[in-house]
């Protein structure tokens, strides 16, 4: 069932559209509206598949009413309707963002025409966010623990916004996936996610890697170049490890969080960046600020949310569901048959310490689903207990 607004100051032009609209498909359910105040109020708490609304309107017309739904709910299409003095103001909403516009006294078969392909468009909004907020299978986080169960709700109170978020736990344990729920499950999954591991990048090259270089600015400098921010431009930059940073690169992030402009390295020219930042570590940075070895500004810049992944010690009731998870995976990647854990073999790994944390588990997982049996028995973890 199609649920349509109309707002209309005129009973007569009500009467005529709601009679089109319902003779045409049973299946619209047409709400009626005297003026625009009204009709705003009723958008504040239904929801609407369509709105029809009307220009010229006392208390408030219909460009005001626009302006309220792109505010309100501006994935619901509106389409004005204009009478023959009016028809300036109808093509400047378009602008505005209405989905078009239908003449007084409407053309029936551009009246439903319109509506219809509003309809679809909605329906279309629809899916497409729906699709932007799922999760890719390979960046899913599997678990039902208390632990996990908050970081899911954090990640979908936090995603929506631009807020910062600091991501802390031991290596191994998952920050990486939760840095990518965050970024898919935000307004900018269509834009980039680009990654920089801090602790993979030599000290004097992190610079010229975040903010890029120009020609000449340092002896192998043979051409201009990009850094990651630029790179991230509309999207998320994940910054892992960032513990490992140097103290003159975290000056300039840090400039860049607070002035969201960066410079390249050789160049005194301000580069604009609309990038939102996650950030990582295995370290303690109140500890590292304590020894002057990160700075704590920079720290309470990223740390505006903080989540916290536990160890898989800390969370060992998830081990079965991971498994699980990791074996139909792996089966998949090798072309071969899914194989079962036996109770008593999920039971000796819920035991073990669990050291590397999920990084570990996958890899024992893949060695017990290749070198075992066609199940996977207690006997199996055995044999390769010291291997674990």
């Amino acid at each position: 069932m199609a649920k349509i607004l109309l707002i209309e100051d005129e009973a007569s032009i009500r009467r005529v559209l709601v009679k089109i609209l319902t003779e045409e498909n049973s299946k619209y359910s047409v709400i009626e509206a005297e003026d625009g105040l009204a009709g705003t109020e009723k958008i504040k708490d239904e929801d609407f598949d369509l709105v029809l609304c009307d220009i010229k309107m006392p208390k408030m017309d219909g460009v005001e009413v626009l302006e309220a739904i792109k505010k309100i709910k501006p994935e619901v299409p509106v389409v004005m309707i204009s009478g023959h003095g009016d028809l300036d103001t109808a093509v400047n909403t378009m602008k505005m963002g209405a989905f078009d516009y239908i003449s007084k006294p409407p053309d029936l078969n551009r009246l439903l025409n319109t509506v219809r392909n509003a309809l679809d468009r909605k329906e279309l909004v629809v899916e497409n966010t729906r699709l932007k907020k799922k999760v890719s299978k390979n960046f899913e986080m599997i678990g039902e623990s208390k632990a996990i169960q908050h970081i899911k709700d954090l990640i979908e109170k936090v995603a929506p916004t631009d807020a910062r978020v600091l991501i802390t736990g031991p290596n191994g344990s998952g920050k990486e996936l939760v840095a990518h729920w965050l970024h898919q499950k935000s307004d900018r999954s269509s834009g980039p996610m680009v990654e920089v591991n801090c602790a993979a990048i030599p000290s004097e090259l992190i610079e010229s890697e975040l903010f890029g270089h120009v020609k000449g600015a340092f002896t192998s400098a043979n051409k201009d170049r990009a850094g990651k921010f630029e790179l991230a431009n509309g999207g998320t930059i994940f910054l892992d490890e960032i513990g490992d940073m140097s103290l003159s690169a975290q000056a300039k992030v840090l400039r860049a969080l607070q002035e969201s402009k960066i410079s390249r390295v050789g160049s005194s020219k301000d580069i604009k960046v609309d990038v939102r930042v996650i950030a990582a570590t295995n370290k303690n940075l109140k500890k590292e600020i304590e020894e002057k070895r990160f700075r704590e500004d920079l720290y309470h810049r990223l740390a505006v949310i903080l989540i916290q992944v536990p160890a898989l010690n800390d969370r060992r009731e998830d081990i079965p569901l991971l498994v699980e998870y990791f074996g139909e995976k792996i089966a998949n990647e090798h072309g071969t048959n899914k194989k079962q854990f036996t109770p008593e073999a999920l039971k000796l790994l819920k035991e073990y310490d669990w050291r590397g944390n999920i990084r570990e588990l996958r890899n024992v997982v893949e060695r017990l689903i290749i070198l075992g049996g066609n199940e996977v028995t207690e006997d199996d973890v055995k044999v390769f207990a010291g291997k674990l």
